[in-house]
């Protein structure tokens, strides 16, 4: 698979997980109850439709680019990449059901903003080691193009 298709699904998924959290935080400090619930619909479906494919693509991908380099760079990419679909899998898609439901009946107690406040978290911790991957593919890519000229 092409690096760049590997760049481009990469960076769609670190804009939309950004989005999501620029999202939720104005609608939440900003917005009335219906602007809320509408913007937890909108991360539920069609979001959550962009973000999945998105990241098994970048996964799928630095995978199959990775097939024959065993570099201490590449594994930490490895390691890191699965602790993102972990976070998504196990954390981030329940929260975005439930928030959505909960905000779609406006339900807005204290155990909506704690998840919502995991919810965050776990996106920042997400959207980070995403950030970390992208500037190890940079590095990498460097060192490609390095050793190319070299010889």
């Amino acid at each position: 698979m092409s690096p760049m298709i590997h760049r481009g699904a990469g960076i769609l998924a670190m804009m939309t997980i950004a989005l999501f959290m620029l999202a939720t935080l104005t609608s939440e400090l900003l917005a009335p109850a219906q602007t809320i619930a509408q913007v937890k619909a909108w991360i539920l479906f069609p979001g959550l439709l962009v973000l999945i494919p998105a990241l098994a693509l970048t996964g799928a991908s630095g995978t199959r680019l990775a097939r024959h380099g065993r570099t201490p760079t590449l594994r930490g990419k490895q390691r890191r990449m699965a602790l993102i679909a972990a976070n998504g899998l196990l954390i981030l898609v329940p929260c975005a059901v439930l928030l959505a439901r909960w905000s779609a009946n406006a339900e807005f107690d204290s155990g909506f903003y704690l998840l919502q406040g995991v919810e965050l978290l776990a996106g920042g911790v997400n959207l980070t080691l995403l950030g970390l991957n992208f500037r190890a593919g940079l590095r990498l890519a460097a060192a490609r193009r390095s050793l190319a000229t070299e010889h």
